[in-house]
């Protein structure tokens, strides 16, 4: 069976980590149709569009999109909007699905192997914001629609990983009426499913816990600027953000497929970028396509790397971009990393 995957390498590092995914999936005994596309501030630059018509018509007949990054001004910029948000709206991409999981390096924290689901539509992101003399306002937008819709997908994620501690995140004690009605319409969905173990927790709380006890949680369900920032947090515990991929995903639709990192403009085009992230997102498709067995052999080559000496500089090593790809291609055939950079 042949797959049609749509690639947007975007800005910065996403032009060599999405290149260098696309070559390890090559690798696989899998037929792929890559229907490359652009997207980004680049884009945005040269046409005057973030997300060309005929992206948006590249993701729509693909099975699945595989991401990689892009840049964004933090100052206004006339016609401008953030390429992935715009995609994960137009798509109606309602949750963003973000692993965490411990690596064997010494700075990182052990024991960790949770999911960060996130409402991926509303809240602060909608992008309503107005200013006038000496203030600003910005908009938040929950709905009960959303919150129930996102509330359903973690359930169904429990259901998947086996996973059965559910920690709803809100901050209702300042924000009664937005977090209020997403953490009661969450209350309600998880109450349909009584062989979950529920909880709900501040958010200030929930990044202290994060900090201290990791450990203790499995699946946290919270509202998107939350979720942004916790699982930026929860990267930082296991290895950093060249390691955290994320999935964005709706029913129906297309779903797309990311690494956590940015562009990076301060190593972009130097070859050292770290493509792992883009692979762990790679992984995240594989499963979404319905090829996991082709998903497990390239998450325990990655895995073989990772405990390996194959290594960005990102994670204390000297090896390339291209060098770290070779590594994974070798681990497909074998669960052991070879080389010997770092």
């Amino acid at each position: 069976m042949s797959h049609r995957i749509c690639a947007i390498p975007g800005d910065g590092i996403g032009l060599e980590v999405v290149p260098a995914a696309l070559r390890v999936l090559r690798a696989l005994p899998l037929s792929f149709e890559v229907i490359e596309a652009e997207a980004g501030y680049g884009c945005f630059q040269r046409t005057g569009q973030a997300v060309p018509s005929e992206t948006l018509a590249a993701i729509a007949g693909s099975e699945a999109t595989l991401f990689g990054a892009t840049a964004s001004p933090s100052y206004p910029v006339e016609g401008y909007r953030s390429a992935i948000v715009t995609l994960r709206r137009h798509f109606h991409l309602f949750g963003c699905v973000r692993q965490a999981r411990s690596v064997p390096f010494t700075d990182a924290r052990q024991g960790i192997d949770l999911l960060i689901v996130r409402e991926n539509t509303e809240c602060l992101y909608i992008g309503r914001e107005t200013n006038y003399g000496d203030y600003a306002e910005a908009t938040r937008l929950i709905s009960a629609g959303a919150s129930r819709r996102v509330a359903r997908l973690a359930s169904d994620l429990a259901r998947q990983t086996g996973m059965r501690r559910v920690t709803i995140v809100h901050k209702a004690n300042i924000l009664p009426l937005t977090c209020g009605l997403f953490r009661d319409q969450a209350r309600a969905v998880l109450a349909e499913h009584p062989e979950l173990q529920v909880e709900e927790m501040l958010v200030d709380t929930a990044a202290m816990r994060l900090v201290t006890d990791p450990e203790r949680f499995a699946i946290i369900l919270t509202t998107n600027l939350f979720g942004d920032i916790l699982s930026d947090l929860v990267a930082g515990l296991t290895g950093g953000l060249g390691l955290a991929a994320s999935a964005n995903v709706g029913e129906p639709g297309p779903a797309i497929f990311e690494p956590v990192h940015g562009s990076a403009p301060d190593i972009a085009g130097r070859g050292i970028a770290n493509p792992l992230a883009t692979l762990r997102a790679a992984v995240l498709l594989l499963r979404h396509i319905e090829e996991p067995e082709a998903a497990n052999r390239l998450d325990a080559a990655i895995e073989s790397v990772i405990g390996g000496v194959v290594l960005t500089p990102d994670l204390g090593g000297t090896a390339t971009t291209d060098q770290v790809v070779d590594a994974v291609i070798a681990g497909l055939a074998s669960p052991v990393a070879l080389g010997g950079v770092r």
